[in-house]
């Protein structure tokens, strides 16, 4: 039962237009000259930094276990 509900909460999806304050202030003034693709650049930009630290996390693990593993015993 539990499983029908996580799989319908995965195919359920709610619109909104949810915004920062600061996003949502510099988009309504036309005065600053940000434009919305500008904003969406820029979140994306932030977006992708996460990504890429998991990533060397990840691999300093694997490069780390994988020392241990060739390490010959005496």
């Amino acid at each position: 039962m539990s499983f029908f509900f996580l799989l319908l909460s995965l195919f359920y999806s709610v619109n909104t237009k949810a915004q920062c304050a600061m996003c949502r202030a510099a988009l309504e003034t036309q005065e600053g000259g940000v434009s919305g693709e500008a904003v969406n650049d820029g979140i994306i930009y932030l977006m992708v930094f996460p990504y890429i630290l998991v990533g060397v996390l990840c691999f300093a693990i694997y490069r780390m276990r994988s020392k241990i593993k060739k390490k010959p015993e005496n």
